[in-house]
């Protein structure tokens, strides 16, 4: 199928590239000239495993294109997905100023399309928007006279870091629709993903917007619940760990998405579970679970600064800190939200000299911070003379270091792991003074 993807971000340029994967025709859609340069230069805008190798391969092959021109790609193509961004606007509700722009746009290019079967022409949403949006893209491209298009939702499930697993090997695919036509066109695009008979979920297009909203909400409210179950654990004297295994045999509850940490980042659960709260106002309904995980989580983002200052107390303009981990979670670059920056700004605030180390995040973090902080771009580069390690994000290269050359090269043995990656008695056998999340051992 001739496919065009607008919006070459993450969720764009994945779903473009593994649409190509399978042998469409696909051309990705950018108004950013210098994001479309870099990528016809056969380099990335962002980071994520694998999606480098196969973009270039798909190119090679030319079933992958990128460009600005914006008319004649989509006039050519029978399905339109829309990839744009949705920020979080200044109330809390997400920005939907981009979503419109973009169907007004195909409305002025598809006004005149003559008379054609259903499911010849598909707008597909792409991007997580509140419920309604489909219906508002339906009033918006009607009222431009765009009598012949169908409009269907097709929600992302991607996890930043296994995206390209998350694709091409889906736990299901959910495609909201009003007519079966449309549905049975969105079936054989998928069928190539769906082999292992995983299933392949037709709903209205206002269930399929809830549905995205939903499934974060609730990883959302596991990881607040762990957090706040690992913080009663400090307070009380018991270990997290052993609780969490505890619960977690129980089938009911499982073991995903129940580690607890310095709260989750990144761009979807802050603004998400914020995009709930927005509907909820709007329909003057009080959501108390949803506001409670957001605030849970908030505050958690403040745990690792507080074991840092009960450690050291008030004369931390002496201290100098290292942190391992700036993305808001490992395999990606992306810091949006991230509990790195909340406590590199209290650090900052509070006098602390701050040097920090990220796989891949370090150029990010660097466009934010400047000269403020001091980079290295290998992990035991930043701590010499530190007098902490922080480990923020759980990078798989900082499960197993040398704890010697760490004993080392800090002026004294202190680790504040938010991640809990090492065994409590086996830091503390080897000298340390360790405090992880939940540990009870405040």
């Amino acid at each position: 199928m001739k496919i065009a993807v607008i919006g070459t971000g993450y969720v764009g340029l994945v779903t473009a590239t593994c649409l190509a994967e399978s042998g469409n025709e696909v051309i990705g859609i950018d108004k950013d000239a210098r994001k479309i340069a870099t990528l016809e230069s056969g380099k990335l805008p962002i980071y994520e495993p694998g999606l480098l190798e196969l973009v270039l391969r798909n190119r090679k092959e030319e079933r992958l294109k990128f460009t600005t021109k914006f008319e004649e790609s989509v006039r050519n193509a029978k399905l339109i997905f829309i990839a744009v961004g949705t920020p979080q606007s200044k109330e809390g509700d997400a920005d939907l100023s981009a979503i419109w722009a973009v169907t007004d746009a195909l409305g002025e290019v598809f006004c005149d399309l003559p008379e054609c079967p259903r499911g010849s022409k598909i707008v597909i949403m792409k991007s997580t928007v509140p419920v309604g949006t489909n219906d508002g893209i339906v009033a918006r491209l009607n009222a431009k006279g765009c009598k012949y298009v169908d409009v269907a939702s097709n929600p992302e499930f991607l996890k930043e870091g296994a995206a390209l697993e998350d694709f091409m090997k889906p736990d299901r695919v959910v495609v909201g629709v009003r007519h079966p036509e449309v549905a049975e066109v969105l079936r054989e695009l998928y069928s190539p993903f769906l082999r292992t008979e995983h299933p392949f979920l037709v709903m209205s297009p206002c269930s399929a917007e809830m549905t995205k909203y939903a499934a974060n909400a609730m990883l959302a409210t596991k990881i607040s619940f762990i957090n706040e179950m690992a913080n009663l654990c400090d307070r009380l004297g018991a270990d997290i760990n052993d609780v969490r295994r505890g619960i977690g045999h129980d089938a009911r509850i499982g073991f995903q998405f129940l580690f607890p940490g310095p709260g989750y980042g990144g761009s979807c659960f802050p603004k998400d579970i914020r995009a709930i709260l927005g509907m909820g106002r709007q329909l003057d309904l009080n959501l108390h679970l949803m506001q409670a995980v957001d605030d849970v989580n908030e505050s958690q983002k403040n745990i690792l600064f507080n074991k840092i200052h009960l450690h050291f107390g008030d004369d931390l303009k002496t201290k100098t800190i290292a942190i391992w981990g700036l993305a808001f979670k490992p395999r990606t670059d992306d810091i949006r939200e991230a509990p790195a920056l909340t406590l590199i700004d209290q650090l900052l605030h509070s006098g602390a000299s701050v040097r920090v180390h990220d796989p891949e995040a370090l150029n990010n973090v660097m466009e934010i911070y400047g000269d403020r902080l001091k980079y290295s771009d290998r992990p035991y580069g930043c701590l010499e003379g530190a007098d902490a390690l922080v480990i923020v994000t759980e990078w798989q290269e900082f499960r197993h270091p040398d704890f010697e050359v760490i004993r080392r090269l800090l002026k004294k043995p202190v680790i504040f792991d938010g991640r809990n990656l090492y065994e409590l008695k086996q830091m503390q056998s080897l000298g340390f003074s360790y405090f992880g999340i939940g540990r009870g051992n405040r």
